[in-house]
């Protein structure tokens, strides 16, 4: 007859290396979660800051004219050339 042998977490035994290591991945796979959790929540509230401070008027020119690069208006483009 064969015995099946469980490994020392399910057995039991909480205190063997085993069952820490099995904690310390638990708990690691948890801080991750938790950051990637708070990372979404932080760039959310980001977000949620900008749209205030534009609805405000703050993140506007406030009067000034800003430098930026020039558009040219663009002409009909004919057949045959090259519109970079």
């Amino acid at each position: 007859m064969n015995l099946l042998l469980a490994c020392a977490v399910c057995f039991g035994q909480s205190d063997s290396p085993m069952a820490w290591g099995t904690n310390l991945g638990i708990f690691l796979m948890l801080g991750v979660t938790v950051a990637v959790l708070a990372g979404f929540a932080s760039f959310f509230i980001y977000l949620m800051r900008r749209a205030r401070l534009f609805a405000s008027g703050a993140g506007a020119s406030n009067g000034r004219v800003e430098e930026g690069p020039t558009v040219l208006p663009m002409s009909d483009p004919q057949e045959g050339t090259a519109q970079c």
